[in-house]
């Protein structure tokens, strides 16, 4: 069978990654976390006290740094220079940073090149803010996740509550707010869905309806190639 590539876009905290990780598991998949690359960009940045805005800095950083991806069945691991970071690019500092760090035509460009370049050969799944309008416009099957802003809160509060943290959900709630405007509002590579990409609320779906919805699309996809 032909090993395609999907990709799955949204905003945050729709569902979109573990949709993608336990679909890529289904399927057979290699599941690319492109968020974490770019959380990994602001990582580094923020290690060196770079500004972001300084353009100069911002590509030699780029041009120096380097970043790995391994794949494992509980999960993908993030590699800063040889050290594993995936833990510390989850951090609710980070996640800021990396909406206006993914903002920089330098960082997207040195991304958009690597995510290319993992996913060439198929039989891949990636999730992110313009997989199916920048990175593979020519993807076979293109998804949007989509969910209101209040259930998205929720998910991210609870997370963090798993995760350890204390949030406040007032917070979680403003920053998914300020997220969802920055990178819709963006000029380089806006959060929009590609004109062919299924839209899929999951709002009311839980996650491993949302999983058998995908794969009911897959399957419908995959038999018409």
């Amino acid at each position: 069978m032909r090993r395609i590539i999907i990709a799955i876009d949204g905003p945050a905290a729709s569902g979109k990654s573990t949709a993608a990780k336990l679909l890529a598991a289904r399927l057979g998949y290699v599941y690319i976390d492109t968020g974490a690359m770019y959380r990994t960009c602001a990582l580094a940045a923020k290690r060196c006290g770079l500004d972001i805005n300084d353009d100069d800095a911002l590509s030699q950083l780029m041009n120096t740094i380097r970043l790995d991806i391994e794949y494992h069945e509980e999960g993908n691991r993030t590699y800063l220079n040889g050290e594993d970071v995936s833990r510390e690019i989850r951090e609710p500092d980070i996640s800021r940073l990396a909406s206006a760090i993914s903002a920089k035509a330098i960082v997207r460009e040195k991304m958009v090149e690597l995510q290319r370049r993992l996913g060439e050969k198929g039989g891949v799944i990636l999730d992110g803010r313009d997989i199916g309008t920048v990175v593979f416009p020519n993807a076979e099957l293109k998804f949007f996740m989509i969910a209101p802003v209040e259930t998205r809160a929720r998910r991210r509060y609870l997370e963090l509550i798993e995760k350890g943290s204390n949030p406040d959900y007032d917070t979680v709630l403003s920053e998914l707010e300020e997220r969802d405007k920055a990178d819709s509002s963006r000029a380089l590579a806006p959060l929009i869905p590609a004109k062919d990409a299924i839209c899929i609320d999951s709002g009311p779906l839980g996650i491993e309806e949302q999983v058998e919805l995908l794969h009911s699309y897959y399957q419908t996809r995959i038999a018409s190639i």
